[in-house]
């Protein structure tokens, strides 16, 4: 199974080297010429993954339409960007594995949705989890969920990608997958807040928990099941980008607790932090299905400007309740 990797950032480039692990050709498709120069010429992405050798079977490209050859195609572009670069590619049933974590902030699609609408004949399966670049790129060990509806196609996937530092997890969850790792950005966003802002290790373990309740909540009324939540593409990759500086959405939100504006923050980052775009949307999917999310609230509260002391204050002057 030849994989291609849509995406030349750091996550698609250190899915890159995981495909390539036995020696297998992985074609990678970037947008940038110089990330295709380097990782041809001499096997480094320079711009997004610096310092890491890469495998010499991965070879990168800037047509999409030599993504053609592949058997299977890891899309690892941005939530925001996967529609238009979907409709670029010619997919027809070529399995799509989605890599990115998000929500399409103009339609509320999950990236799955977006897939199927944009090619309704390709299998979908969804990979994500508690995952660093930098550290899967080294070879340091991982653990994914890889969810496909069609279990052939997921067991055949993990074979495939799976690799000593490397687990895949299946799961036959594909939405519960989904909405764990687009609602955790958001999350690792308040958590970020709290950091920047001083307000310690117990305000951020408490806001772990109550915003893997919400998290909950949202999953189970969008059809998702709570074991899924759970694992390692809710839960697992909540803690990770809940108490790191390497994620940055918890970047971003440490930005905000020290009282700089969303648009200074954001407008000068090379890499997206996708809970940035997603807040919104989850907010309003959040109403639509009646689910309360507090924490999510706050945190839009905050991109839109309102100063951190009334958002914190309010989210602690909430009215007591049952756990």
């Amino acid at each position: 199974m030849k994989i291609g990797v849509i995406g030349g950032g750091a996550w698609g480039t250190a899915l890159a080297q995981v495909a390539a692990y036995r020696g297998e050709p992985v074609l990678l498709w970037a947008r940038e010429p110089d990330v295709v120069a380097g990782i041809n010429d001499a096997h480094e992405n320079r711009l997004f993954l610096a310092g890491v050798p890469l495998s010499p079977s991965i070879r990168a490209t800037g047509s999409l339409g030599a993504l053609a050859e592949c058997d299977a195609l890891l899309v690892v572009a941005p939530a925001q960007h996967v529609r238009a670069v979907l409709a670029e590619t010619a997919v027809g049933t070529t399995p799509l594995v989605l890599c990115a974590k998000g929500i399409e902030a103009k339609t509320r699609l999950l990236v799955g949705e977006v897939a199927r609408s944009v090619h309704p004949r390709a299998p979908v399966a969804v990979l994500s989890g508690p995952t660093f670049a930098h550290e899967v790129a080294a070879g340091l060990p991982t653990a994914v969920t890889l969810a496909a509806s069609d279990e052939a196609l997921g067991q055949a996937l993990a074979a495939r990608l799976a690799a000593p530092h490397f687990r895949p997890y299946a799961s036959d969850d594909v939405i519960g997958a989904e909405i764990g790792g687009a609602v955790k950005n958001v999350l690792a966003i308040a958590c970020g807040v709290v950091e920047g802002a001083g307000l310690g290790q117990n305000a951020r373990a408490a806001l772990i928990a109550r915003g893997f309740a919400e998290m909950t909540r949202f999953g189970l009324a969008r059809g998702a099941r709570a074991e899924t939540l759970a694992g390692l593409s809710g839960l697992g990759d909540l803690v990770l980008t809940c108490s790191s500086t390497s994620s940055r959405n918890f970047s971003l939100g440490v930005g905000l607790g020290k009282g700089r504006s969303a648009t200074e923050l954001l407008a000068d980052r090379r890499t997206v932090a996708e809970g940035a775009f997603t807040a919104p949307v989850l907010r309003e999917a959040a109403a639509a299905a009646h689910v309360d999310m507090p924490v999510t609230e706050a945190v839009c509260r905050l991109l839109e400007g309102e100063p951190r002391e009334h958002v914190i204050g309010a989210l602690l002057a909430r009215p007591l309740r049952r756990e």
